[in-house]
């Protein structure tokens, strides 16, 4: 009897303790879709893998003409031409794929560096915005199932890091 009147005090205590908290909630996505740096992000990368993307497509385009012609002319064709050009797309695919692959794993590894270091900048903000404002705790939205609309720093981080280089 003792102990639970002990528990309900302490569990009282707490709640009356958490009510003089102030607690934030940020959308990391969202402050990530609108900060200018993650368009500056796409963009340079978009520059640096050009030259690749564009050996890639010329592949897809040289496999996609000798399939057309394969199947245009193949019913003229000896059965030698047939199998050179066959082995020609086989070759072609093969390439394809390989390049394809080392692509899109040398843009995802570089795009997770140049993420990583635009999330540092948001952590930064973040913490500079509760030290600021005095936030006692300060929540990833998608850990939240309710806030009141007025709890949302996201806004004010998106501004903040907006500023940052």
């Amino acid at each position: 009897m003792v102990m639970g009147v002990a528990a309900s005090g302490m569990l009282l205590a707490s709640s009356v303790m958490a009510a003089d908290q102030k607690i934030g909630v940020v959308n990391f996505q969202e402050v990530m879709g609108k900060i200018p740096q993650t368009a500056a992000l796409m963009q340079s990368l978009e520059a640096e893998f050009k030259d690749e993307k564009a050996i890639i497509t010329q592949l897809e385009k040289d496999i996609k003409y000798y399939q057309e012609k394969l199947k245009r002319d193949g019913a003229l064709m000896a059965a030698k031409e047939k199998d050179e050009l066959n082995a020609k797309v086989k070759s072609l695919f093969q390439e394809y794929q390989v390049k394809g692959k080392a692509l899109q794993d040398k843009a995802s590894q570089r795009q997770n560096q140049e993420t990583n270091k635009i999330i540092a900048l948001v952590r930064q903000a973040v913490d500079n915005i509760a030290a600021k404002e005095d936030y006692d705790l300060v929540l990833s939205q998608q850990a939240v199932v309710f806030s009141k609309p007025d709890s949302s720093i996201t806004d004010i981080v998106v501004e903040h890091v907006s500023k940052l280089k």
